[in-house]
């Protein structure tokens, strides 16, 4: 260890000056999405802006803990992080508090903590210290179903609570597979998936059936005509068929009303502009309200007056784009662009495996929540509530990406050790 050098040695600046822009501001944003002229000091702990700052105070003891911390340590025990996770999770399911419709939360006393923020770095750890073995060959039938496994097994637990978007962040881990061997094919496929699930809700379902038949004639027609190759055509068609009619059922059957119409809403099957596509019909007005330059801090009329629901959380957004314009907005993207790329060069520059694969973690963890955030407020994607990292307001998203994000910091601080 290099205890003389301090926990301040040989980390990366860059990316704690971003985390730190980002986190900052956020508070500013939020001070701003919940302002009140009886509470205008942004101090004030009664108002969501004072509480957002305990939680900041508190990341950033989280983060200096985190640098103190052996690197070793979080790969040498992540089973143990890994099979706490999952019992945590397991308590929710039957002991947790329902918020907004979703039983996600531990309360103790007056802090509540959603483990599943926490799930993803336990997760990205796991990962990390199965796709370092040496030896692994990720395309193996085994090696790919345990991969799976340890993936995807806290989104199932995460599903039992009834917390879609938290569970849908796990298939950020399939772009971590991607990049560490994965086959091109089963990209494609999950495209072909969310296509097909697409086209299941806006067509006639024989209709759609007779397209895939088609398709799949021209794919044998022009393939090598073999026994083998026309039965693995016929398993896809079948699978696909039966996918379709599944998502029907799924749709219709399974989930809530809601959450029915905001799917209707997103690809166009419906207009709800009051209802099911409110907030992102208020969420549109306000970010297209700030135009260029934006009106200026504090000065947003949907912010001010709370027009868009959840605007100091997952509608954050809003509250750049109005008040800050189209400017603001895309420097904030190009902050988070930048973290995105920082975390990438630095993961390909890891002599250690487990740093590396880590890295690609957190930056597909981030990834995914900018992403689909920033495509909630703008329409592209479906209302599932999550946060933006750093910026949305809550002290588990916070502390999880603290955490997550100081890991690899540590992890790299040590890469001319670590082997």
């Amino acid at each position: 260890m290099r205890i003389e050098h301090g926990i301040f040695y040989r980390i990366d600046w860059v990316m704690i000056v971003l985390y730190l822009v980002l986190v900052f501001f956020g508070w500013f944003n939020i001070y701003s999405a919940v302002y009140d002229e009886q509470y205008t000091s942004m101090f004030d702990f009664s108002q969501r802006n004072g509480k957002q700052l305990i939680w900041i105070v508190a990341a950033l003891i989280l983060a200096i803990v985190t640098l103190a911390i052996d690197p070793k340590f979080f790969s040498q025990f992540t089973w143990l992080f890994y099979g706490g996770m999952l019992i945590l999770m397991l308590v929710v399911i039957f002991l947790g508090r329902e918020v907004s419709g979703a039983r996600s939360w531990l309360h103790f006393g007056q802090v509540s903590i959603q483990p599943a923020e926490f799930a993803k770095m336990a997760t990205a750890l796991i990962i990390a210290k199965k796709l370092s073995k040496i030896d692994l060959n990720i395309n193996k039938s085994r090696t790919w179903l345990q991969l799976c496994s340890l993936a995807f097994l806290p989104a199932i637990l995460i599903l039992l609570q009834r917390d879609m978007g938290s569970a849908l962040i796990f298939l950020a881990f399939l772009m971590v597979f991607y990049r560490f061997g994965m086959s091109g094919y089963v990209l494609i496929g999950l495209i072909g998936i969310l296509v097909i699930g697409i086209l299941s809700l806006l067509i006639d379902k024989f209709i759609l059936i007779g397209i895939l038949f088609f398709l799949a004639f021209l794919f044998f027609l022009f393939s090598h005509k073999t026994v083998r190759r026309l039965l693995i055509i016929l398993l896809i068609l079948l699978v696909s068929v039966g996918y379709m009619f599944s998502v029907d059922y799924a749709v219709n059957r399974i989930l809530k009303p809601y959450q029915r119409e905001r799917i209707n809403v997103l690809i166009g099957k419906t207009s709800d502009p009051q209802g099911a596509g409110y907030n992102v019909n208020q969420s549109l007005i306000a970010i297209g309200s700030g135009q260029i330059l934006g009106k200026g801090y504090l000065n947003g009329t949907q912010t001010k007056y709370h027009f868009v629901p959840e605007q100091s959380t997952d509608f954050i957004f809003c509250t750049v784009g109005e008040e800050w314009g189209f400017t603001g907005s895309l420097v904030l993207i190009v902050l988070y662009i930048g973290l995105f790329v920082r975390i990438i060069l630095i993961a390909e520059r890891q002599r250690a495996k487990f740093s590396r694969v880590y890295g690609y973690c957190v930056a597909s963890i981030l990834f995914f929540h900018f992403a689909i955030n920033i495509g909630m407020t703008l329409g592209l994607m479906p209302v599932i509530g999550i946060p933006l990292p750093f910026l949305s307001y809550g002290g588990s998203s916070l502390w999880a990406f603290t955490i997550l994000l100081f890991i690899f910091i540590r992890q790299d601080s040590y890469r001319s050790e670590l082997v």
